[in-house]
């Protein structure tokens, strides 16, 4: 037996004869016959590590479907999917690896890293080589799991569910099995109505369908006549859409309208027949042609950076954590390495450092006076020197929030200077001098400290006064009484975040300080921007502001960060292990300009000369009022809200919410379809009016529907309004940590009209 208590353990299904749904399944995936992925089919042990104490040897093997993997565990759930895999990292990279693996040899070690907030896999194999099979094949299933198409997902999935639903393994789907399969995709059918179809498939008359009949089955589920309809629509009832009528129809889309742009689409969603190309687009290739990415509602383009990388820092929204340390609540969460790597790996570029005086003279990162883990400031600062540029090259800010004394402030500035070398910025770039921030562009690769720093008064070195505002609200009495005086090592490396004080904006245009950055809490920002949200527009033009949440949030919950951005607050921090609406918003603006952490503010919002209020948008400052209509159509493929219930099916229901300036910010919903999440259809259409468009997203969210208590969350989407495509689009679900829920999605048509 494997472990001191294996015989509590979930143990893997059974193999038995019935592979061929199963192989289906994989065939969609196309690396059955690859060396590595037949060995995780064989499957192994490996040794889990999570601790000093706590190693135990576990069975793990991939299943038969090819994007499912079973690993010996207590919990119901022991499998996980490929798709939720976001990094493979090999050798002692992870935290715990870095502090329990070193009686392992580096090449037996990896970590699996998952998107959201499932916990990480540190596992070491018997050997060298199971090791190298191991990463080798993860990187190879996740990498085609990136380039699978949608089609190919949903009829993955479609496969997983038969194969699960022939309790016998005979290969055959019985009436039975197939009302149970259809439970399991989150469809309630008429019994008559699946029996009709059950029939019609059943060409052999056993009253059990055969492969070739499973597979007219699933085309006939899949069917999506509301996609036929748009097809017919264009294509005039023919069977497959001319050159001339998908010009047609792109042009109602809103996209690019050439000869050699159809051509395109055809070559490459075009079907064969005998090894020659269809003279002409058939439906399945319109339907794989919708499913793509270029039928996202998302704009393609900007999955890279398209946006003027080379302006002074000041004139970005950047990606920013607080208290990136913290895997859970602010009182007696874990701290741990893994939540920098997330953060990094999400695009964040300004990550925060709580540093206390630790033993044996090195600086520790923890939540102060609270009951939180503590980690080594050192092996922090190693993680970010590996992880900053992995996601983007744009450059990375270190909030310090310093607590150490003089030595291990030196000590400090010494593993920052020694660990992350020629990235860490230690004087103006090009020596020029500090009258305005440096760009994007010109900082590629680098890394800032955000900290106080020391003056000079004639020969004498004084610090400045003490930017408080950094500190947690509940400790700031705590650290007056208790104040370290700063080292000039460490007052060396802040060059153009320099802490200071926020006084006034009339002091700000007085003295005209491009490199001093003030945080203010929340609640102080939000008042500023009440009382006097134009004048901390123009603030936001020359300096950084940073906004952090309350104390008082112990849970780390989130404050809306739209206020702050519709103050041109560059620096809003939010906790980024807690999910929700505040985390989505904060995704959603992220997302476009290549994920790259920075993203380019409206022009109202970069000359000083123009007076934009959020409070009061005015013409020529912001004011550019569009109709939106968002006729919300169909979903596809929702996932169950309760998956320990068998007969659990969701009611769904979508709501669309608005978030910008005051005036924008609005709420609508369609009605809730009764037992189906495989196809619902709503059939709804939702008007909006926008003022300033520059500043808004938009989230799609999906609930399930409940008369007697709140709905249930079933999955979401944000992007910016200036990313929305026009016309007939998919939407692709996440989870609430943000996890791909994958082949979910929903369809909708959007057109926006200016006013």
């Amino acid at each position: 037996m494997i472990g001191s208590r294996s015989g509590s353990l979930v143990l893997p299904p059974q193999d038995g004869d019935g592979k061929k749904l199963a192989l289906k399944a994989f065939q969609k995936v196309g690396l059955h016959e690859d060396d590595d992925v037949k060995y995780m089919l064989r499957g192994g042990k490996l040794r889990k590590v999570k601790s000093s104490k706590w190693k135990k040897d576990r069975q793990m093997k991939l299943q038969e479907d090819g994007l499912s993997i079973w690993y010996e565990s207590r919990n119901k759930s022991p499998t996980f999917s490929v798709m939720d895999i976001q990094d493979i990292q090999e050798g002692h990279q992870s935290d715990v690896m870095t502090k329990h693996g070193g009686s392992f040899l580096q090449k037996r070690c990896f970590t699996i890293v998952f998107v959201g907030s499932r916990s990480s896999l540190d596992l070491v194999a018997a050997s060298e080589e199971e090791g190298r099979c191991w990463v080798r094949g993860l990187k190879k299933l996740t990498g085609r799991v990136a380039t699978m198409s949608q089609q190919d997902k949903i009829e993955h999935l479609i496969h997983q569910h038969l194969q699960k639903a022939d309790k016998n393994n005979d290969n055959k789907i019985s009436f039975k099995e197939m009302k149970n399969m259809l439970k399991m995709i989150n469809l309630k059918v008429n019994d008559d109505y699946v029996n009709s179809i059950f029939q019609q498939c059943d060409k052999s008359k056993t009253n059990k369908l055969e492969e070739h009949e499973i597979e007219e089955f699933c085309k006939l589920l899949m069917q999506r006549p509301e996609l036929e309809q748009i097809f017919h629509q264009f294509s005039g009832q023919g069977q497959t859409l001319t050159t001339d009528e998908l010009q047609h129809f792109l042009k109602e889309q809103k996209e690019m309208v050439t000869e050699e742009n159809c051509l395109n689409i055809m070559q490459k969603y075009g079907l064969y027949d005998n090894g020659k190309l269809n003279q002409g687009l058939t439906f399945d290739g319109f339907m794989m042609y919708m499913l793509s990415p270029e039928g996202n509602i998302f704009n393609p383009d900007h999955e890279n950076v398209y946006q003027d990388m080379s302006q002074p820092l000041s004139h970005y929204f950047i990606s920013t954590s607080h208290n990136t340390y913290l895997m859970e609540d602010q009182l007696g969460g874990p701290s741990s390495t893994e939540a920098y790597i997330r953060a990094l790996l999400r695009g964040c570029r300004c990550v925060e450092l709580d540093c206390w005086e630790g033993p044996n003279g090195e600086p520790i990162i923890y939540h102060g006076y609270t009951l939180t883990s503590k980690i080594l400031f050192k092996d922090v600062i190693t993680t970010i020197r590996d992880y900053a540029f992995t996601v983007s090259l744009y450059p990375v800010i270190l909030s310090l929030e310093n607590h150490c004394g003089k030595e291990q402030q030196a000590v400090m500035a010494r593993h920052l200077k020694g660990i992350l070398g020629n990235m860490l910025v230690t004087a103006p770039v090009d020596d020029k001098v500090l009258r305005e921030l440096p760009s994007p562009e010109e900082l590629k690769r680098k890394i800032l400290i955000k900290g106080k720093k020391l003056k000079c008064s004639g020969s004498t070195a004084v610090q400045q006064e003490e930017a408080t505002d950094d500190c947690e609200e509940e400790n700031v009495i705590k650290e007056k009484k208790n104040k370290k005086k700063l080292t000039r090592e460490l007052s060396d490396l802040v060059i153009y975040c320099q802490s200071t004080h926020f006084q006034s904006f009339d002091q700000t245009w007085i003295r005209q300080v491009s490199h001093e950055t003030s945080s203010f809490s929340e609640t102080k920002a939000k008042r500023l921007i009440a009382e006097n949200g134009f004048n901390f527009v123009v603030h936001n033009t020359l300096q950084l502001s940073k906004v952090y949440p309350l104390g008082s949030r112990v849970s780390s919950s989130n404050f809306n960060p739209q206020e702050m951005w519709n103050g041109g607050c560059q620096l809003v921090a939010l906790n980024f292990q807690k999910p929700g609406m505040e985390m989505d918003l904060n995704k959603g603006k992220f997302r476009q300009n290549g994920r790259s952490g920075y993203i380019l503010k409206p022009s109202f919002m970069r000359d000083r000369s123009v007076l934009f209020d959020p409070a009061r948008p005015i013409e020529g400052s912001g004011l550019d009022r569009k109709q939106l209509f968002i006729d919300v159509i169909t979903a596809q493929q929702l996932p169950k809200v309760n998956k320990d219930k068998k007969n659990s099916i969701v009611d769904p229901l979508v709501r669309v919410e608005i978030h910008g300036v005051p005036e924008d910010n609005a709420t609508k919903k369609t009605k809730h379809i009764e037992n189906n999440g495989f196809n619902p259809v709503w059939n709804e259409s939702l008007r909006f009016i926008i003022s300033v468009p520059e500043l808004t997203l938009i989230r799609f969210l999906v609930e399930d529907y409940d008369s007697s208590s709140s709905n249930d969350f079933i999955g979401q989407f944000t992007l910016p309004f200036t990313s929305v495509k026009e016309g007939y689009r998919h939407i692709h679900l996440l989870a609430r940590d943000s996890a791909s829920l994958s082949p979910a999605t929903l369809y909708v048509r959007v057109r926006i009209k200016s006013l």
